[in-house]
C-alpha cells in the first residue's frame, strides 16, 4: 500500500513514500515532529530518511516553566556520585547548546546529564532556533524550520517597522527642596527594547499600571532579573550609574521615576520602540449610489484603537506622522438594467472621468457684529459632478471620506471703539464761578483716534467750576464761555476725522497763509471718503454722499505786522482773527506745539503734548513768565507705539 501512495517524483527514485508525522515532542512553546521513509534498493539511496517540522507553536502558560529546566529537574530523584542534587539548567552554552548541562543548586558542580536535549528545546534563551536530534536548527519568526525570516523592531514577523516608532531622549534632574522624586519617562503598553542608563548619584524606580487599572511599584534596590506585571526586567546597579533593560513587549504601562539622593545632578538617557496603537482601518463599502442601472460605492477610513478594540476620533491617528490615511476605494455596483429602461445603462469608470463627490460651501454671511465678537455662517452640501460637468446635490455620506467643513466661525473679535476722556483743564477764571474743559477722544482697539463711538455715551467736555477767591469787580454774572487757543486745539483734536467704513468728510492740511504780513487767508481741501473694508483702501465719493456739516475750507490767518504799519484792525478783521477772545487782550498766551517722543518703542507707550508760551501777534516762542500761569492748558496725553514687541 505504501508503494501505491508514492508521489510521481518518488516513483522515479529508490525511496518509498514518506510515512505519517509523529506526535509533537511538546504540547506548547514550539516542538518538533518527524516523518520517516525507507530505501527500496539494496544500494544506497541519496538523501535523508527522516524529515522534521515544527508543531505546537503556541505560547505555554507562565506556570509551565522552562522546558530545559524541566529536563534538568527530572534527574533530581536520580543519585549522582552517591547523592541527590536539585539540578538547574545551564543555558546558552556556546560550544554545545543542544546538550543537557545542569548545575547543582548551591554548588559549583556543572554536569552534562544527557548528550541531547529533547527535540523542540530552544538552543538559546533569546532565540527561536531549536534542538532536533542533538543539532541546533534555524527557526524563523514564522516558526518554520530553515526559515530566516526575522521580527522587525516592532515585534512583527517579516514586518517593515511601520507599526511602531523609535523614541529616544534624555532627562536631566533639577534639584528642588520641595521635590524628592520626579518622572523620567512614561513608556506605554506594548513597547519593546527598552533601555535606560542613569549616570549620577540618584536612583531609578518603577511604577506600573495594568490595562485593568492595577498599580504596582518596584524600588530596584539591587542588581538582578525579575518579573513585573509578567514583563522580564534586567537591572544592573553600579556605584555611579544604573542600567535598566526590558526586552518587552511590556504587558502594562510603565512609568520610570527618579528618586533624588545627592547634591549633584543626574542624567538619564532612554530609548525604546513605542507601538502605534491607533491605526487607520478601512471601512466596508457604503451603500450603492443607485439601486439599478449602474452606480458606485465608496469606502472610508476610521481610526481604530488596537488596545481597546474600538473606533476613536481621527485626531488620535493624526498624532503619528507615520500614519497615512488610506484613500477611499470606489467600485461599480447594481449593474443590472432598471426594469423601466430600454436596455443597459453604460457604466464609465467613475474615478477616471470626473472627480469624487465633494463638499461645497456658500460664501460666509456678513458678520453679526462690527466689533466686540460676532459670528458668520455658511451652508455646506455634498455635490457630484457628472461627465458633462453638471453639478447636483447628493447624500452627505458620499462625501464623508473627507472631514466636513465648519459652518460657523467667529468674526470681528476685536474690542469696539470707546470714549477716552483726558484730564480736566484749570478753571477759566481766577475768582468766582467759571468753566473747565477736557478733551474726549473715540479710541479703537489699536489705540488710534477713530469714529464709531455712540454719541449717547460720550462724556461731557465742559462743566462749571468755582474758585474760592472772591471777585471784587465781576464783569459778568454768568460763567464765561472761554475760547482759549489751547481749547480750540483740543476741539480740533476731538473732532479730527478718520476715514471709516461710513462715508465721512476728511479735511486735508491747511495751506500756508496767503500773505507774509498782516491778515490773509488759508485754504484746505475737504473730501468725502470711505474705507473699503475688503481691500483696506480709501475711495473718494461725491460730496453729497457724506452727511452732516461740511468742515470749513477757508479761514483767516495773521502773519505779523507789516513793516512801518501799526497793528490795528477793523472790527471785522479782529472778529475773524480772534473769534470771541476780545476780552483776553494779553499779548502772550499758551498753546500746544507738537508731542514728545514716545515713552516706549513697542508694546504701547504715551506721548505728552508740549505746551509753549507764544506771542499771539508774531507767533514766536516767548518766556513762560510772560504768560498767565492760571491759564496754562492741562496735560494732554495720547497712546503710541501700539504694535506688539517682537519675541526676544
Amino acid at each position: 500500500s505504501s508503494r501505491t501512495a508514492r508521489s510521481e517524483e518518488d516513483r522515479d527514485s529508490l525511496w518509498d513514500a514518506w510515512g505519517l508525522w509523529s506526535e509533537c515532542s511538546r504540547t506548547c512553546g514550539g516542538g518538533a515532529s518527524y516523518s520517516l521513509r525507507r530505501c527500496l534498493s539494496s544500494k544506497t539511496c541519496e538523501g535523508r530518511n527522516i524529515r522534521y517540522r515544527t508543531c505546537s507553536n503556541v505560547d505555554c502558560p507562565p506556570e509551565a516553566g522552562d522546558f530545559r529546566a524541566q529536563q534538568c529537574s527530572a534527574h533530581n530523584d536520580v543519585k549522582y556520585q552517591g547523592q541527590f542534587y536539585e539540578w538547574l539548567p545551564v543555558s546558552n552554552d556556546a560550544d554545545n547548546p543542544c546538550s543537557l548541562k545542569c548545575q547543582a543548586r548551591g554548588a559549583a558542580l556543572v554536569v552534562e546529564l544527557a548528550p541531547k536535549v529533547l527535540d523542540g528545546t530552544r538552543c538559546y534563551t533569546e532565540s527561536l532556533d531549536m534542538c532536533i536530534s542533538g543539532l541546533c536548527q534555524i527557526v524563523g519568526c514564522d516558526r518554520q524550520l530553515g526559515s530566516t525570516v526575522k521580527e522587525d523592531n516592532c515585534g512583527v514577523c517579516n514586518g517593515d517597522g511601520s507599526t511602531c516608532r523609535l523614541v529616544r531622549g534624555q532627562y536631566k534632574s533639577q534639584l528642588s527642596a520641595n521635590k524628592l522624586d520626579d518622572t523620567v519617562v512614561a513608556i506605554p503598553y506594548g513597547s519593546r527594547q527598552v533601555r535606560l542608563v542613569l549616570k549620577g548619584p540618584d536612583h531609578l524606580y518603577l511604577e506600573t499600571k495594568s490595562l485593568q487599572g492595577v498599580k504596582s511599584e518596584n524600588s530596584l534596590s539591587s542588581t538582578g532579573s525579575f518579573l513585573m506585571d509578567n514583563s522580564s526586567i534586567d537591572f544592573q546597579k553600579f556605584p555611579d550609574k544604573e542600567i535598566l533593560r526590558i526586552s518587552g513587549p511590556l504587558t502594562a504601562d510603565f512609568t520610570i521615576k527618579i528618586r533624588y539622593a545627592g547634591a549633584a545632578d543626574s542624567s538619564v538617557q532612554f530609548i525604546f520602540y513605542q507601538p502605534i496603537i491607533h491605526r487607520w482601518r478601512e471601512t466596508d463599502f457604503f451603500p450603492c449610489s443607485a439601486s439599478c442601472g449602474g452606480g458606485y460605492q465608496l469606502t472610508s477610513a476610521e481610526c481604530f484603537d488596537l488596545r481597546s478594540n474600538r473606533v476613536v476620533a481621527d485626531q488620535y491617528c493624526h498624532y503619528y506622522p507615520e500614519n497615512i490615511k488610506p484613500k477611499p476605494k470606489l467600485q461599480e455596483c447594481n449593474l443590472d438594467p432598471c426594469p423601466a429602461s430600454d436596455g443597459y445603462k453604460q457604466i464609465m469608470p467613475y474615478d477616471l472621468y470626473h472627480p469624487l463627490p465633494r463638499w461645497e460651501s456658500t460664501p460666509w454671511t456678513a458678520c453679526s457684529s462690527s466689533c466686540g465678537g460676532g459670528i458668520q455662517s455658511r451652508s455646506i452640501s455634498c455635490v457630484e459632478e457628472d461627465i458633462q460637468g453638471h453639478i447636483s446635490p447628493v447624500e452627505e455620506w458620499k462625501c464623508m471620506y473627507t472631514p466636513k467643513m465648519p459652518v460657523v466661525q467667529p468674526c470681528n473679535v476685536f474690542d469696539c471703539p470707546k470714549w477716552l476722556a483726558q484730564e480736566w483743564s484749570p478753571c477759566t477764571v481766577t475768582c468766582g464761578q467759571g468753566l473747565r474743559y477736557r478733551v474726549v477722544l473715540c479710541i479703537d482697539h489699536r489705540g488710534m483716534h477713530t469714529g464709531g463711538c455712540s454719541p449717547k455715551t460720550k462724556p461731557h467736555i465742559k462743566e462749571e467750576c468755582i474758585v474760592p477767591t472772591p471777585c471784587y469787580k465781576p464783569k459778568e454774572k454768568l460763567p464765561v464761555e472761554a475760547k482759549l487757543p489751547w481749547y480750540k486745539q483740543a476741539q480740533e483734536l476731538e473732532e479730527g476725522a478718520v476715514v471709516s467704513e461710513e462715508p465721512s468728510f476728511i479735511p486735508e492740511a491747511w495751506s500756508t497763509c496767503s500773505v507774509t504780513c498782516g491778515v490773509g487767508s488759508q485754504v484746505r481741501l475737504v473730501k468725502c471718503q470711505v474705507l473699503l473694508s475688503f481691500s483696506q483702501s480709501v475711495a473718494d465719493l461725491p460730496i453729497d454722499e457724506c452727511e452732516g456739516p461740511k468742515p470749513v475750507s477757508q479761514r483767516a490767518c495773521y502773519s505779523g505786522p507789516c513793516s512801518g504799519e501799526a497793528t490795528e484792525y477793523t472790527p471785522e478783521e479782529a472778529e475773524l482773527l480772534y473769534g470771541s477772545l476780545q476780552e483776553f487782550d494779553e499779548l502772550y498766551d499758551w498753546e500746544y506745539e507738537g508731542f514728545t517722543e514716545c515713552s516706549e518703542s513697542c508694546g504701547g507707550g504715551v506721548q505728552e503734548a508740549v505746551v509753549t508760551c507764544l506771542n499771539k501777534q508774531t507767533r514766536e516762542t516767548a518766556e513762560e513768565m510772560l504768560c498767565v500761569t492760571s491759564r496754562r492748558p492741562p496735560q494732554l496725553l495720547k497712546a503710541c507705539s501700539l504694535d506688539p514687541c517682537p519675541p526676544r
